[in-house]
């Protein structure tokens, strides 16, 4: 069971932005960041640049299961 999505801001590129994801998809999303010796906001900056016309809380998503997927293989 998800819970309500929550609001936070990140900042691609020296603009700010808020994106809204699920708890469960922001600790997922922190926890890849910090197993790639990355922050957020420079995985968000790689997840953004990636995208195309998908929404960026979208493609966070996409990618968070996408990495979970990978490394269950």
């Amino acid at each position: 069971m998800s819970t309500r999505p929550v609001k936070h801001s990140l900042t691609l590129r020296g603009h700010r932005t808020s994106v809204s994801l699920e708890p469960e998809f922001w600790e997922e999303f922190r926890r890849i960041a910090s197993a790639r010796d990355q922050t957020l906001n420079g995985l968000a900056i790689e997840i953004d640049e990636a995208r195309g016309d998908v929404g960026l809380a979208s493609a966070i998503r996409v990618f968070v299961l996408n990495t979970l997927k990978d490394h269950s293989s």
